[in-house]
């Protein structure tokens, strides 16, 4: 089957021909429609990932699809030959990367039912930016008319975060590289800085004089870059990374550091689901892009200032 994969460690991604895999006992094998694109994979890619779990190459990138079910394991199991699913692997660590025609994958893992009416380009986009989102927003601990800084705002995860804590009446300061005022206005920022223009603080500190209750990093890679926006956090406040630089960074006192990890449910992507299938979470797509293309996708994400999600099309079967 045709995939995108690695082929030696810090190799660059690129169209390969893998085996076809067999689903094992409790597993089901989907032929995947979309996957989507997430900046995990390209840090997978670029080898950051190496020594944090065991990788047997070629490695096959990405971890969100959706796609038909088109063959079932032995022993029980809550799906049929062709359904409708969506969800997240154990990604190439696990031998279960979604750049590619077919995914195996345990039918206890992260994986539902596309419902009635949600389209499955939005499906294979929801799966790791909307479970981070409500699960970022329950880590910060916010109830509703507080305030929350989000740094990295206008990719997958801060805009399905923006529109979730708008859901919860928080006000949110929505930091990204541009202007996109008028589109995180529309999903539900209060206040759009574009940290192109200059300090990011001064901007913070102008809108929030009295400071800020809490924090999501999604973008600084640095301890330092992470601690200059903890800044406008008041005491008691959490500063939150997505990028594992919380536990090290200097932070004001009494403001805790959080370092987040994504815990997948299929109970959490059926309310996802839903909700986005009603239109109250919208998952913006950014770009559409067939499997041919997805390396140079990889390459544009390294730029940052994603403007929502990147979905790869691998519907265009005849590969097997």
């Amino acid at each position: 089957m045709r995939a995108i994969a690695v082929s030696t460690f810090r190799a660059d991604p690129a169209l390969a021909e893998v085996p076809k895999p067999d689903p094992r006992p409790g597993q089901v094998r989907v032929r995947i429609e979309y996957a989507s694109l997430n900046p995990g994979d390209v840090r997978l890619a670029d080898g950051t990932l190496d020594g944090l779990a065991p990788q047997a190459y070629p490695l096959v990138i990405g971890v969100d699809y959706a796609g038909r079910v088109d063959m079932i394991g032995s022993g029980d199991n809550r799906f049929r030959v062709g359904d409708h699913v969506f969800g997240r692997t154990g990604g190439p660590a696990a031998g279960a990367g979604t750049y590619c025609d077919y995914v195996c994958v345990p039918q206890e893992s992260a994986i539902a039912l596309v419902p009635r009416g949600l389209d499955a380009r939005i499906a294979a986009a929801l799966p790791s930016a909307g479970m981070a989102a409500a699960q970022i927003l329950e880590a910060v601990s916010l109830r509703g008319h507080e305030s929350l800084l989000i740094v990295g705002a206008a990719g997958g995860v801060g805009t399905c975060l923006t529109q979730l804590a708008k859901a919860r009446d928080v006000r949110v300061i929505a930091a990204v590289r541009g202007d996109e005022r008028a589109r995180m206005g529309s999903l539900g920022a209060a206040v759009t800085i574009d940290v192109t223009d200059g300090p990011a603080s001064d901007a913070i500190r102008a809108s929030c004089p009295d400071g800020v209750d809490a924090l999501a990093d999604l973008a600084s890679a640095t301890t330092e870059a992470f601690a200059a926006h903890a800044a406008a956090l008041r005491p008691g406040g959490i500063a939150l990374s997505t990028r594992g630089v919380a536990a090290g960074a200097a932070l004001p006192r009494g403001v805790r550091g959080v370092d987040f990890r994504l815990d997948p449910s299929p109970v959490l992507l059926d309310v996802l689901a839903a909700g986005a299938a009603d239109g109250v979470l919208r998952v913006p797509i950014d770009a559409e892009l067939p499997l041919e293309k997805a390396p140079q996708a990889l390459d544009r994400n390294r730029t940052g200032g994603a403007r929502g999600k990147t979905v790869i099309v691998l519907r265009e079967h005849g590969h097997c």
